[in-house]
């Protein structure tokens, strides 16, 4: 077998459907946690179910659907349209899974790279792909997190009514600036190595993955710059209309994922200010850059709860009840399905490859 063939087989070896049980388990305690703390059983006296539930509801999903959507289309548009809609569909639920069981701050960008080539796309190609979606994806939050606190403003972003100003919102500020500058500085990075200097780029990071305490990685160094160089022969000649709709894409996908919590909130309750509440989200995706739980877990769901839940229109002393269950629905909505589907595709998805290679 084949070293390429190997190091596949070491990656996909460390991935296993029972690893979704962490997250979750991380998830469900602290929402239990604060349920315990903070619960107000009278909440359930103001949740009644009706057709404008039903219809909140309906349009939550179909927020998700739009966030695959804008997946499954991007990856088309960066495969030149090699992949079906099949293949792309089940590319982004693998990935979806893989990152849902790691750490925020890694992802399933590594793995990503195997499943795009398992699927018939070049082992060059598909490392240029899997570059692509996440420089799209950095790109998105590099021009819309300015945007929106221009449009929100920044008191009403970061001024959270249920939190301690000194305790917690100066950390929320805190890591949000560290977050997006990590974010601003691999943006910058790529897309000069994109689009000026490929060569340059490798050669730098070379240079830095030289220093004795960075030396381990300099393998892993050398690999991104030739991703970076295949990247750049793949999409530096593009026309606009592959830009186009590469970026439209990106937009449809994060955007409908943030106006989830909107429509949820909307089925129960109502909300103070729809676009605070999504410029909210944003800045709680930024964030969970540097976090080490799978997926986020738990501090997703409690970030929520605090960050969003004086958008939530009841009674002041329900407020905190109120945005634990939203959170829950929302995670529910939004994280646990695609630990489900993928827990069902992946085992299936590796049988075939081993029937293949067999």
């Amino acid at each position: 077998m084949s070293n390429e063939k190997q190091n596949d087989w070491a990656l996909l070896s460390k991935i296993r459907p029972s690893h979704a049980i962490f997250p979750v388990l991380i998830g469900l305690g602290v929402i239990g946690y604060m349920l315990y703390r903070d619960f107000d059983p009278s909440v359930f006296n103001n949740i009644s179910f009706t057709f404008k539930s039903f219809l909140a509801i309906v349009v939550a999903l179909l927020c998700m659907f739009g966030r695959d959507l804008g997946y499954v289309i991007r990856i088309r548009v960066l495969s030149n349209n090699e992949l079906s809609w099949k293949r792309a569909f089940r590319i982004i639920m693998l990935w979806e899974f893989t990152s849902a069981i790691t750490p925020s701050a890694v992802g399933g960008t590594s793995v990503a790279v195997v499943y795009v080539n398992r699927e018939g796309i070049k082992l060059g190609r598909s490392s240029a792909i899997v570059l692509m979606t996440s420089f799209l994806d950095e790109l998105y939050f590099i021009v819309m997190f300015p945007l929106v606190v221009l449009l929100a403003g920044s008191a009403n972003l970061f001024n959270i009514s249920t939190l301690s100003a000194d305790a917690i919102g100066m950390g929320v500020v805190s890591i949000v600036l560290i977050a997006y500058s990590l974010k601003f500085a691999y943006v910058l990075l790529i897309s000069y190595g994109l689009f000026i200097n490929p060569q340059g780029i490798k050669w730098l990071l070379v240079k830095i993955f030289s220093l004795p305490f960075l030396k381990k990685w300099r393998a892993g160094a050398e690999k991104t710059g030739d991703d970076i160089i295949v990247a750049s022969q793949e999409f530096k000649q593009k026309n606009v209309k592959f830009w186009i709709r590469a970026i439209l894409s990106t937009f449809l996908s994060w955007s409908s994922r943030y106006l989830v919590a909107n429509a949820l909130i909307v089925a129960f309750f109502a909300v103070s200010d729809h676009f605070v509440l999504f410029a909210r989200q944003l800045v709680i995706w930024i964030m969970m850059l540097v976090m080490p739980t799978p997926g986020g877990s738990g501090f997703a769901e409690y970030i929520f709860t605090y960050f969003c839940g004086d958008m939530i229109i009841t009674d002041p002393g329900m407020k905190m009840a109120a945005a634990t269950l939203i959170s829950l629905l929302w995670r529910l909505v939004t994280y646990y399905p695609y630990l489900l589907i993928g827990a069902i595709i992946f085992p299936r998805w590796v049988v075939k490859l081993i029937t293949r290679k067999n």
